[in-house]
């Protein structure tokens, strides 16, 4: 439910291909991010709870012609018995654990994965009080979570939340709509918020450090009136 690729597809494949070897994708869903970094050679496993969204990503990968090993899991707790060079959670994947013990137990998991040198990175949003307070229950359209669809060309975002402050938790729908096809997925999507100050802590607490925040996909620094929070940690 979060569109991705672009900018953000472009700097995992990029990132993922500099560090090498294995790599392993959280909430990797129809493949969009994994299966591009898997075209150029790297073992690549993706884990997710959904298996509607793991049979597309089969289905896209042997579209391509691409090797990559799915498994269906959850990224609270899991273990494939070995180690990845490289783990990665991309388009706000994280934000699906609401309780900061799943966010830990998520850490836990990644960190025993981990290969020496390994580098866990991943991306969720910089939440902005402003919105947060607005979050009124009406619609309203996000013109920055507007996207290109292969299928169906342009396609517009609108989003009707309200914000639960004790869970840190935005309850909403989102409503996905083109031109010709009006509201053609509405569905409802609750997501946590990860403040910037304590975002080290919960690493901390499972076991890993973060050692670079950026604020955009070119490598940006992170500031308090940046949208991304993209984390590298090891």
């Amino acid at each position: 439910m979060f569109p991705g690729g672009g900018p953000s597809g472009d700097f995992y494949r990029a990132d993922a291909t500099r560090h090498g070897g294995s790599v392993l994708e959280l909430g990797c869903g129809t493949g969009r991010k994994l299966i591009p970094i898997a075209s150029g050679g790297q073992h690549c496993v993706g884990l997710d709870l959904s298996a509607d969204m793991l049979t597309e990503a089969r289905r896209k990968a042997d579209e391509r012609g691409v090797a990559v090993e799915w498994i269906q899991g959850d990224m609270r707790s899991f273990d494939l018995g070995r180690t990845f060079d490289y783990v990665f959670v991309a388009a706000n994947s994280l934000l699906h654990l609401h309780e900061a013990e799943d966010l830990v137990s998520c850490f836990r998991s990644v960190r025993r994965h981990m290969a020496p040198g390994a580098r866990f990175v991943f991306d969720v949003f910089n939440p902005s009080v402003r919105m947060l307070a607005e979050a009124d229950g009406a619609r309203r359209t996000r013109e920055s979570l507007s996207f290109i669809d292969p299928e169906r060309g342009s396609v517009s975002v609108d989003v009707a939340e309200t914000y639960d402050a004790p869970a840190q938790v935005t309850r909403g729908t989102w409503y996905l709509s083109t031109a010709g096809e009006p509201d053609f997925v509405v569905a409802p999507l609750d997501i946590r918020s990860i403040f910037p100050q304590e975002l080290p802590l919960l690493l901390s607490l499972g076991g890993l450090e973060l050692v670079e925040r950026f604020g955009d996909w070119s490598g940006g620094p992170f500031a308090d009136d940046v949208a991304l929070q993209l984390c590298v940690c090891e």
